[in-house]
C-alpha cells in the first residue's frame, strides 16, 4: 500500500502521462511557462473523473468554478519530446477546491513544477459566489473517502 505522505489529507489523487509538444516548446526549445497552467488542467480534469464529478455535471447544477488563485513554482524545465506525469492531490472540497500538483520527468523522476490553484463555486442562476461547494461534489468526495477506507 502506498504512503499517505504528500497525497494529501484525503488521499485522493491522480497521476497522469502527457508529453510535451512542439507547440507547447519556445525558442530554446523548453516549454513555455504559460503552458504549465494547460498542464494542471489535465491533472484537474482527472482528479474531478476520479471522484466523479464531471464538468458537464456541474454546469446541469448550475454551477461552476472558476479558478480564483493559482500559483506555479517552476524548477526545472520541461523540453520538446519529454514525457511528463502530474500528481494531482485534493488538499481541500468543503468550502473550495483547493488542489496541489507535481509535475515530474517520467523518465528520470526529477520534479519540474508545483503549484495550487482555488477554484470557489460560482451559481450560475443568482450570479453569486457559493461559500460551501455543493452537496453534489462534498457527498461523491465524501463516498470516496468511504471507499478508500474499506479498501
Amino acid at each position: 500500500m502506498e504512503s499517505r505522505e504528500g497525497n494529501g489529507p484525503y488521499n485522493i489523487y491522480t497521476e497522469t502521462e502527457f508529453c510535451v509538444e512542439f507547440y507547447d516548446v519556445d525558442l530554446m526549445g523548453v516549454a513555455w511557462h504559460g503552458h504549465y497552467i494547460k498542464y494542471f488542467e489535465i491533472g484537474r480534469r482527472s482528479l474531478l473523473e476520479k471522484i466523479g464529478y464531471y464538468y458537464h455535471e456541474m454546469k446541469n447544477a448550475d454551477c461552476v468554478f472558476p479558478v480564483i488563485e493559482i500559483s506555479v513554482k517552476y524548477l526545472n524545465p520541461l523540453k520538446f519530446i519529454d514525457r511528463a506525469r502530474i500528481k494531482t492531490i485534493l488538499m481541500e472540497y468543503e468550502n473550495r477546491l483547493k488542489i496541489k500538483y507535481e509535475i515530474r520527468n517520467a523518465e528520470t523522476g526529477v520534479l519540474t513544477t508545483k503549484g495550487t490553484s482555488t477554484q470557489m463555486a460560482f451559481d450560475l442562476k443568482s450570479g453569486e459566489s457559493r461559500f460551501i461547494c455543493p452537496d453534489d461534489l462534498t457527498g461523491k468526495v465524501e463516498a470516496l473517502i468511504k471507499k478508500m477506507r474499506n479498501k
